[in-house]
């Protein structure tokens, strides 16, 4: 039995957030203290433990509601080491099909059935932003593609998004914690918010330079004060060689990003002897238009909200034995599913 759990409905009942609290989400702790689990496994362990049927040896399996990329099985390794259970799982990055099983757990169900509701949303929402992840580089090819949807999840999620969205196939990501979570170092240069205080491009283009590390990218907003293709050119000829990139991010009032800027930008850059410049497009991308500004002469693509608003994949848990015997709830099949491409994890 792990005391470092939640153990009957009087824990429950005990439980109450520390007034001095200033943020909503769970922590480490409270996560694998089980209070982000239902109650109704709560309920369960009390009614099992009453019966003596805690003990109850169980096989579990853990399904998907549709295709995808399997991620999030790192973590959910880490909820549960230290169990005394049997863990097999898809590789993390594999894709799997509709109803494919994504993770087998056996044990007696009192030491892993309070985490049901753990596992299963760490495996739908990384999944998901891994799958989103994957249309983007299947779009991009084999050009730049980083994630920027920090900024539209909750922050205690940001991290995990961030990871999956680089398992996925993004070649790095903006929110520090997410990136070095990945292995990776974070990715990204200046906010419109230091060219409206500034107040010129250039300017801050040539402060850039001076002030950031001799290996930070040299990569310049270009679309707050100007015409994107005139302040392109303002900067390149300021720069130099030194200037390795421009990015476009025009607002969606303006049109946004399209294809014809950015083959405009590219022909100019072209013709103005700065072939080494490339172009970096952020701002509401989706697979389509990667591809479109893609083929336009684009290098690089910011993406935020299609990787950190994609939908959750659904996870399913259904026990499939029981002591060794083939059981299932009314309209599944009973017994172990074949499943031969599952590994064993723990």
């Amino acid at each position: 039995m792990n005391n470092k759990t939640l153990q009957n409905l009087a824990d429950v009942a005990a439980y109450q957030p520390a007034p001095e609290r200033r943020l909503f989400s769970a922590s480490q702790e409270e996560i694998i203290y089980g209070l982000t689990t239902d109650i109704y496994f709560i309920r369960s362990r009390e009614l099992l433990r009453h019966m003596s049927l805690d003990r109850t040896p169980v096989t579990a399996e853990i399904f998907s509601s549709q295709a995808g990329m399997a991620a999030g099985i790192a973590e959910a390794k880490n909820l549960l080491a230290g169990l005394p259970v049997e863990v097999w799982s898809l590789a993390e990055g594999s894709l799997f099909e509709a109803k494919e099983v994504i993770m087998r757990i056996s044990g007696a169900y009192d030491d892993f059935g309070l985490y049901e509701t753990a596992l299963l949303g760490i495996l739908a929402s990384s999944s998901g932003w891994a799958t989103a992840a994957g249309r983007c580089r299947a779009a991009a090819g084999d050009k730049n593609l980083v994630s920027f949807g920090a900024r539209h999840v909750h922050p205690a999620v940001a991290p995990v998004m961030e990871r999956a969205a680089i398992l996925g196939g993004a070649n790095g990501a903006s929110c520090i914690l997410g990136a070095k979570l990945a292995g990776a170092e974070p990715m990204g240069t200046l906010p419109h918010a230091v060219m409206l205080i500034v107040g010129d491009t250039l300017e801050v283009a040539r402060q850039y330079r001076q002030v950031m590390p001799p290996d930070a990218p040299v990569i310049v907003l270009v679309d707050t004060f100007k015409d994107e293709a005139e302040e392109t050119l303002r900067v390149a000829a300021g720069l130099g060689r030194d200037l390795q990139g421009v990015r476009l991010d025009t607002a969606s009032e303006r049109g946004g990003v399209t294809p014809g800027l950015v083959r405009e930008i590219r022909a100019r850059l072209d013709q103005a002897g700065c072939r080494q410049v490339k172009i970096f497009v952020s701002g509401g991308l989706t697979p389509e238009r990667i591809k479109l500004l893609s083929e336009a002469g684009a290098d690089s693509f910011g993406v935020g909200s299609y990787i950190s608003g994609a939908s959750a994949i659904d996870m399913t848990m259904d026990i499939k034995e029981i002591g060794g015997q083939p059981v299932a709830k009314r309209g599944r099949i009973p017994g172990i599913t074949p499943s031969p491409r599952l590994e064993r994890l723990i």
